[in-house]
């Protein structure tokens, strides 16, 4: 080890101790997580109907209907638990890492917090009302009333303040230590919000010139193809915006539990960069079966969504070498001894590493979904919703409660006792096995052809394949199984979240942060250079996207709003 490193290492430990989040700090961030564990909880149950439903279990009463319970759990889950969350892990761990956020941002990310919970609740009160009953993806012809979709604007613009706050606390820090390399924390938050707001431009352009508008009655009608288009240019990078967080507790948070140091930092941020890039301009691999864009561009984005595996398996050598790297340091032997080394009875990264281990056949049903010739068996059925309950659903989850089990007792003041510890566990068993009965029926009774997006539960179940899986996985009624398993360990985990927020014994937490890898003074300078990579990302966008939607607005059939004015 050179002696800069050895310096570089004694510094980083150095501020490892002194650094706390701020009091002001925490509370911003725990708002946020209590905002996300409410609606955890009614979500869990929104999925729990939906199964016994689909399941022909029960009959919902006459006031509520399938879709509206459907769009409930897809919304509250997929985009409000996980955008909460995300934010409060984002301004804690600044705050740990960059320093106390300036009163001028901290006020700031509490209006962004204001802006976005008054969205949320007025998209909620339309879907609850029966209002808004288009699903999570909110596909036109499907019209919401339009209150909803004022909702989802603020949700959005809620969400740019709260980034904007994050991103001048990042940049900051750059400016007042000019030419060292920046905390990792901030460079994966940055990276990650800096993919948010782009992305989710294209969603706030379909609803505020295209909806709001056609549901207001200022238009009679919407250019349908539009729409999905720009609503998948931020829909694929939304999936991004759930894994790169939970990337970020992979890399910086497990290595400290596990007694470790993250293998590569170089390796860290390069993964980060290139997920900005290619995880943008790849929207139209969900739309593979729709007509209006060309073969050419189909496949452009084929090619550029497969791109995207290259940060994925280095993300994958790196915390496995670092797995592999701790576990030998502790006396591991033979090829596979450190794994005998691995923490396993601590909550904290058991649920994580269960999630890393499930996002192996998730990331496998990713490529076939992208897959230009593959997707044809699979689109619009139950395996696409099986592959998004193991993504999102599982791997994204069970990191996010990993990471609860010691975010909530830093942010309230109390400790991480045996007792949340042995709930921690049982939980992660209960949801893992849950998702392996509802998951694992999806993906089977979706080859069979069995259609997602339906109330007709029973509709795809198939007695010819009794002979194969026995009946096992062939059924909607193991899919409610499921659901229920999950529902179990959904009450415990929101349990767990109201024993850690009020119940448990006062007293200290650690932050479990790992200190910057050694490499760190050996960062390449171009890896720090964000106008390189936000360059490179438009770029590539407006390669992949300026000419099919052109060609979607001048092809739109006459009349057919909006955009149509510019060339005619």
């Amino acid at each position: 080890m050179t002696q800069s490193n050895l310096a570089y290492k004694e510094t980083l430990n150095e501020v490892e101790e002194e650094m706390e989040v701020h009091p002001k700090d925490k509370k911003l961030a725990m708002a946020h997580v209590y905002v996300a564990y409410v609606a955890f909880i009614i979500g869990v149950f929104g999925g729990l109907l939906q199964g016994l439903v689909r399941g022909g279990m029960i009959e919902l009463p006459g006031w509520i209907t399938y879709y509206q319970i459907l769009t409930v759990h897809g919304v509250l889950l997929a985009l409000v638990f996980t955008t909460y969350i995300i934010f409060g892990f984002f301004f804690a761990g600044m705050s740990k890492t960059h320093g106390a956020f300036p009163s001028g941002l901290r006020k700031l990310g509490w209006v962004g917090f204001t802006i976005l919970s008054a969205g949320t609740a007025l998209a909620a009160v339309m879907i609850l009302a029966n209002e808004a009953s288009v699903l999570y993806t909110f596909y036109a012809p499907l019209q919401a009333h339009w209150l909803y979709y004022i909702g989802l604007t603020l949700f959005v613009v809620g969400t740019w303040v709260m980034g904007s706050a994050l991103l001048a606390h990042f940049f900051n820090w750059k400016k007042a230590h000019p030419g060292q390399p920046t905390p990792l924390f901030g460079y994966m938050t940055t990276a990650t919000l800096l993919l948010w707001i782009v992305a989710s431009i294209g969603v706030a352009v379909t609803v505020l010139v295209q909806m709001l508008p056609w549901a207001l009655g200022l238009t009679d009608e919407i250019n349908v193809l539009l729409s999905r288009t720009l609503f998948w240019y931020f829909g694929h990078p939304l999936v991004y915006f759930w894994l790169m967080p939970a990337y970020m507790v992979w890399y910086l948070v497990i290595p400290k539990i596990i007694g470790g140091r993250l293998f590569s930092g170089s390796l860290a941020r390069l993964a980060f960069a290139l997920f900005l890039l290619f995880s943008i301009p790849v929207g139209f691999h969900h739309q593979l079966m729709e007509s209006g864009i060309s073969e050419f561009w189909k496949f452009l984005q084929t090619v550029l969504t497969f791109v995207v595996v290259v940060p994925s398996l280095l993300t994958a050598f790196s915390i496995f070498a670092t797995f592999e790297q701790t576990g030998r340091a502790k006396g591991g032997k033979g090829l596979l001894g450190w794994l005998k080394k691995l923490p396993w009875g601590d909550a904290r990264f058991f649920a994580p590493f269960m999630g890393m281990i499930i996002f192996i056949p998730a990331g496998a049903g990713g490529l076939i979904n992208a897959s230009f010739q593959l997707n044809a068996v699979i689109h619009n059925t139950l395996w696409v919703v099986g592959h998004f309950h193991l993504t999102v659903g599982t791997t994204v989850l069970l990191t996010f409660f990993g990471m609860s089990y010691w975010l909530i007792p830093v942010l309230t003041g109390r400790r991480f006792t045996k007792h949340a510890n042995r709930c921690g566990i049982v939980q992660t068993w209960l949801w893992a096995i849950g998702m392996f009965f509802m998951s694992g029926a999806m993906h089977l009774l979706g080859l069979f052809g069995a259609p997602r997006r339906t109330a007709y539960g029973t509709y795809g179940d198939h007695p010819q394949a009794m002979q194969w899986f026995e009946g096992i996985f062939t059924s909607h009624v193991t899919v409610a199984i499921g659901g229920v398993i999950l529902t179990a360990a959904g009450v415990l985990m929101f349990y767990n979240f109201i024993y850690l927020s009020f119940l448990a014994p006062k007293g200290k937490t650690e932050f479990p942060m790992t200190p910057d890898p050694i490499d760190t003074p050996n960062t390449p300078k171009f890896l720090e250079n964000w106008k390189l990579w936000i360059g490179i990302a438009i770029v590539l966008i407006i390669f992949a996207y300026t000419i099919p939607i052109y060609q979607m607005i001048v092809d739109a059939p006459p009349g057919s709003p909006p955009f149509n004015f510019l060339i005619k």
